[in-house]
Formats: structure tokens, sequence, C-alpha cells
């Protein structure tokens, strides 16, 4: 069980890590910080889905 809290914990900081390096507001940026910090799993996820992305853009073909 302790490994599945690490890698959440370390889930969780690389998707904080990634939200401040965004090119998001930085409104946007406090409440997907606070999401993944308050609901660690749910936040997780739902920034996988939906959260802000890098500044890297993908031409679509």
């Amino acid at each position: 069980m302790e490994i599945l809290g690490i890698l959440v914990l370390l889930l969780d900081i690389y998707a904080i890590y990634n939200v401040l390096v965004s090119g998001s507001s930085l409104g946007a940026k406090a409440l997907w910080t606070l999401g993944i910090i308050i609901l660690p799993v749910i936040g997780f996820v739902v920034w996988l889905l939906a959260g802000p992305r890098g500044g890297t853009a993908v031409a679509r073909v």
C-alpha cells in the first residue's frame, strides 16, 4: 500500500509541475494546483483529461 501512496504522490507532483509551467493564467494555475492537492487521485485524473497543456502545439493532419 505504501508503494501506491508514493506513486500517487509522484504523479501529483508531476501534474502540479506541468500546471505551473503551462501558459495558463495565474488563477487557472492556482485552481488546478488546489484541485490536485485537495483531491489527489481524482484531481490528477481530471487534470490528465482536461488540464492546461504546455506550450507545445501538435499539428493535426
